[in-house]
C-alpha cells in the first residue's frame, strides 16, 4: 500500500496520519507467534521452578501474559526488541508493506533507528507488571540527542491487537509541527508546555499504522481493561542521518540505490545489539 495524497497532506498539516489496514494479519502474525512461543516456553520454566502454579495455556495472546504476571513478572522484562531479538521481529522491521508506507515520508534510502520497542501494555490492576506503559505527554524528538534535531525521524506505532479508549490507546495534539521541542525541563511535558490545540484520541485496530512526526505531542492513558494492549513503537529515518542514539545500532532496511546494503543477517543484528547495549551502559540518552 502506498500513502495517498490525502495521507501525505494530513501528515504535513497535522503531524500524523493513521493508515487504516496498512498491514495484514500475515504481516503481524509471525511476530505474534514468535512471542506466544517464547511466553509458553518461559511459563513452563517458571512453573518447573515453582514460581507460578498455572500455565494459562487456554488464554489468548491478549490475556495470557497478564495471568502469568499475577504470580511472577519475570517474563515481562524480557520482551522488548533489543533484549528479545527474535528472528520474526527482525524480519518485520524491514517488512515490504511497512517499508512502502515509510518510503512515502522518508524516501527510498531507509534505516531503522535504534529507538524500537515492543510493548505489552498491561492492565493497570496487574500487580506484578512493573511498567504499565502509561506515557505522559511528550514529543519523540525530546528523547533523542541534539544531533538528530535537523533530520526527519519518523515514528511508526503499530497495534498488534485492538487499541481502544479503555485499554489505553494513543492520543495526539495535532498541528504543532515546526515549533521545535516544547519541553524545557524533562522528557515529559509539564501542563504549561502543552499546546492549546484539542486532543485527538486514536483508537486503532490490528493492521492499522500510525505515522507520526517526532515533534507531535502524544500520550497514552491507563489500561483499564483486563487484556493487554500489545504494540510496536518503531523509528525510521533516511540512511546516513544521525539517529540521536549513536551507541545503539541503526541499520539499513531498504535501499533502492544499494539493495545489497540492507541488513538481512539476523545473527549480525543480534551481535550489534549485544555490543550496543554494553557500550550504552552509563550513556546519557536523554538531553536533560
Amino acid at each position: 500500500m502506498q500513502l495517498s495524497r490525502e495521507d501525505l497532506e494530513q501528515y504535513q498539516r497535522e503531524g500524523y496520519v493513521v493508515v487504516r489496514g496498512g498491514l495484514q494479519d500475515g504481516d503481524l502474525d509471525p511476530v505474534i507467534a514468535e512471542y506466544e512461543a517464547y511466553i509458553d516456553k518461559r511459563a513452563r520454566e517458571l512453573k518447573a521452578e515453582g514460581k507460578i502454579t498455572q500455565l494459562h495455556e487456554k488464554e489468548p495472546f491478549e490475556r495470557r501474559l497478564t495471568r502469568i504476571c499475577e504470580e511472577d513478572g519475570a517474563i515481562y522484562n524480557e520482551l522488548d526488541i533489543m533484549h528479545f531479538r527474535g528472528r520474526a521481529i527482525f524480519d518485520f522491521l524491514r517488512n515490504d508493506q511497512l517499508m512502502d508506507l515509510v518510503e512515502g515520508l522518508v524516501g527510498p534510502e531507509i534505516s531503522c533507528n535504534p529507538i524500537q520497542h515492543l510493548r505489552p501494555k498491561m492492565p493497570s490492576k496487574t500487580a506484578k507488571a512493573q511498567n504499565t506503559h502509561i506515557a505522559g505527554w511528550h514529543q519523540d524528538a525530546a528523547v533523542m540527542r541534539e544531533e538528530a534535531d535537523p533530520y526527519e525521524v519518523l515514528t511508526v506505532w503499530i497495534p498488534m491487537c485492538e487499541a481502544t479508549l479503555e485499554n489505553g490507546c494513543m492520543h495526539v495534539i495535532p498541528g504543532v509541527v515546526g515549533q521545535g521541542i516544547l519541553h524545557t525541563k524533562s522528557a515529559v511535558m509539564e501542563p504549561g508546555e502543552l499546546p492549546a490545540t484539542p486532543v485527538v484520541p486514536l483508537p486503532m485496530r490490528k493492521g492499522d499504522v500510525l505515522l507520526m512526526h517526532k515533534e507531535t505531542p502524544h500520550n497514552s492513558t491507563p489500561n483499564l481493561s483486563d487484556t493487554i494492549r500489545w504494540s510496536m513503537d518503531l523509528r525510521y529515518q533516511r540512511t546516513g542521518t544521525p539517529s540521536g542514539r549513536a551507541v545503539h545500532p541503526s541499520f539499513v532496511v531498504r535501499s533502492r540505490a544499494k539493495p545489497q546494503s540492507v541488513l538481512t543477517d539476523h545473527a549480525e543484528w543480534c551481535r550489534l545489539w549485544v555490543e550496543g547495549l554494553e557500550q550504552g551502559q552509563g550513556y546519557k540518552f536523554y538531553r536533560w
